[in-house]
């Protein structure tokens, strides 16, 4: 249990609600969560679910009318044709992470992640017994990785390669040259598998088309999608993911479920479907509102003293540099919640490599955004 991590956007969270019932004034932009409402109809099939009585066990990998609900979804949104019965329905994204390096991961294993990454990949892999190789992810390629990089850390004990485009907690989204280059070079390691986390696949800016690794035929066999509908739908509370296993995986994904879990919570599922195949006009905008935000904060932030900030290809993240400031990221993460009641969660939570940065989440109003640089420019007014 030691060689397990945590997610350090909750403990900022849970400080953050604590300060604001004792009185304070506090600005959140530390949690990763859309600020929208999950859309009315998506509560509402939901409601009725309950009313019609689907109150019991559903199958493991999830109803049949949501798996292949979503395999409809994968040929719209990537113009891929997938067989329902490699879907698998999960309780949120982190299951899918679990399951993967469960499988993957023992002692004398590797697994390669994104570094700085989701705190959760380096967390599991440890606890599997693998060791975990950092991928760097760079702020002078836009915390995009290098295919050549990454291809020359692939050893006779690699099992799983970790991507996740567009990131957390970077917004940094890889450009489709070097994930061609990647699965090029994976020919020559068959025995790797791939781990591709999309779960912002639907929020890219500036062009930066999603290149989803389900596009590439040839690795099929070995890859392992993650997504779901708590990004794009503002459903991060109803705990939904999806996963797409390779056919042999499949049974194996599905035991480790009915282990885990046993099924995910039917009125979920239902409100899942309608996410799906109802009306998509709310996310359209709330990717537009977030297109908005991104713009604002990047523009406030390169204000700031100290700080630089690159312009976030995707997700609702921004992760500026803040190394000319004189702090560390976590003393700074600290002193701005405690002093000026800001919350934001430092660059080193999300691995060693996030030292000297810290992240914001503009999944918050652009009036919060800009007085919460307001006061952070107060604060450095009189600390620097």
């Amino acid at each position: 249990m030691h060689r397990l991590g945590t997610e350090t956007a909750f403990e900022v969270l849970a400080r953050a609600e604590a300060l604001k019932n004792s009185g304070r004034d506090i600005i959140n932009l530390g949690i990763g969560q859309p600020d929208f409402k999950t859309p009315d109809h998506i509560v509402e099939a939901a409601i009725k679910a309950l009313r019609d009585g689907h109150h019991g066990y559903t199958p493991a990998p999830g109803i049949p009318e949501l798996r292949e609900a979503v395999a409809a979804d994968i040929v719209k949104n990537r113009g891929i044709e997938i067989d329902p019965k490699q879907v698998l329905v999960m309780p949120g994204g982190k299951v899918t992470m679990f399951f993967a390096i469960l499988m993957f991961g023992e002692a004398g294993a590797e697994i390669l992640y994104p570094n700085p990454g989701f705190p959760i990949y380096e967390s599991v892999i440890e606890f599997s017994g693998a060791q975990a190789i950092p991928i760097p992810l760079l702020e002078d390629r836009d915390f995009s990785f290098n295919a050549d990089s990454v291809l020359s850390q692939i050893t006779p004990r690699t099992r799983l390669v970790i991507l996740n485009s567009p990131a957390n907690p970077t917004g940094g989204a890889v450009a489709k040259v070097e994930v061609d280059k990647l699965v090029a070079g994976l020919a020559e390691h068959p025995e790797v598998a791939i781990l591709s986390d999309e779960i912002y696949s639907r929020m890219c800016y500036d062009g930066h088309d999603h290149v989803s690794l389900l596009h590439y035929p040839e690795i099929h066999d070995r890859l392992i999608l993650l997504d779901g509908w708590s990004k794009t739908y503002a459903m991060t509370g109803w705990r939904l993911g999806y996963s797409v296993w390779p056919e042999t995986l499949v049974d194996q994904a599905t035991r480790l479920a009915v282990n885990c879990h046993s099924c995910v919570n039917a009125s979920a599922q239902y409100a899942g479907l309608a996410a799906l195949e109802g009306p998509q006009i709310n996310a359209t905008q709330m990717v537009a509102a977030f297109d908005e935000r991104r713009k604002v904060i990047v523009e406030q932030l390169n204000a700031l003293p100290g700080f630089r900030c690159r312009m976030p290809g995707g997700a609702f993240y921004a992760f500026p540099n803040i190394e000319d400031t004189g702090f560390d990221a976590k003393t700074l993460q600290n002193r701005l919640l405690e002093e000026v009641g800001v919350a934001t969660v430092a660059g080193t939570s999300f691995g060693a490599l996030g030292e000297g940065f810290i992240r914001f989440s503009y999944a918050s109003s652009t009036e919060s955004i800009i007085e919460a640089v307001e006061r952070i420019h107060g604060f450095l007014s009189q600390s620097m």
